[in-house]
């Protein structure tokens, strides 16, 4: 499933703390994906406004010439029950896991559409295709359901200009630097498969949805559980 020649936007940076944080592990990655030879640029920027995913968008397609790909894995998370949560906390989390999809699609649709050929990949959670609920994160599982019937409608708009529009939930995760190699090693039984999610995990499951194989798929959900929440 080779994704070569093709220009792929990831989102994933997170505000305040959270983007801190993730701006080192973004510049590890991209000297490990420059030292295989891929050519990448890491942006910072906020993609719950409008104005800044436009940008990301216009900064990828100049350099580039195109987008190919586009992987919505921007979500904010966050533990509270309804009757606690201020209006801030709930608008907060539908901005980071609802709107910013909204706005990224918009904007890279018309450079798809233009080549004829899309891949939308969107990061949701094990159960929203159902609409799962549990308590303390009403707005989390609501926001990721809303993401999967956005995902649905998107696909059959979009399907007759060669652009895919698929889901990928991936379960809770731990620890997020476990290697498949030292999962396999441990023993995890939440998960029937008997071994813990790692992000290698999520990652093939997103590339075969970018691929060429996988052009006659769309407007479907993948859950990455290893059996959990079945």
């Amino acid at each position: 499933m080779s994704l070569r020649n093709r220009v792929a936007l990831v989102t994933g940076g997170s505000r305040g703390i959270g983007r801190g944080i993730a701006l080192r592990p973004a510049q590890t990655a991209l000297r490990r994906m420059q030292a295989l030879g891929a050519d990448c640029v890491a942006v910072e920027t906020d993609i719950t406004e409008p104005g800044r995913a436009q940008q990301l968008v216009n900064t990828v397609a100049d350099r580039f010439g195109r987008i190919d790909i586009l992987v919505n894995n921007v979500g904010d998370f966050r533990w509270n029950t309804l009757a606690e949560s201020s209006v801030e906390e709930w608008t907060s989390i539908f901005n980071s896991n609802v709107m910013s999809v909204f706005f990224m699609c918009r904007t890279a649709l018309p450079f798809m559409r233009k080549g004829r050929w899309g891949r939308i990949i969107n990061l949701g959670a094990v159960g929203a295709e159902r609409a799962f609920g549990q308590a303390k994160i009403s707005a989390y599982a609501a926001a990721k359901a809303a993401v999967v019937a956005l995902s649905r409608s998107l696909a059959l708009e979009e399907a007759k200009n060669g652009i895919t529009v698929n889901v990928v939930n991936p379960s809770s995760m731990d620890e997020k630097d476990l290697t498949v190699d030292e999962a396999r090693k441990l023993r995890d039984a939440r998960y029937p498969i008997g071994r813990p999610p790692t992000v290698e995990d999520v990652a093939a499951s997103v590339a075969f949805f970018a691929s060429e194989e996988a052009e006659y798929v769309t407007g479907q959900i993948l859950n990455v559980s290893g059996g959990w929440m079945l």
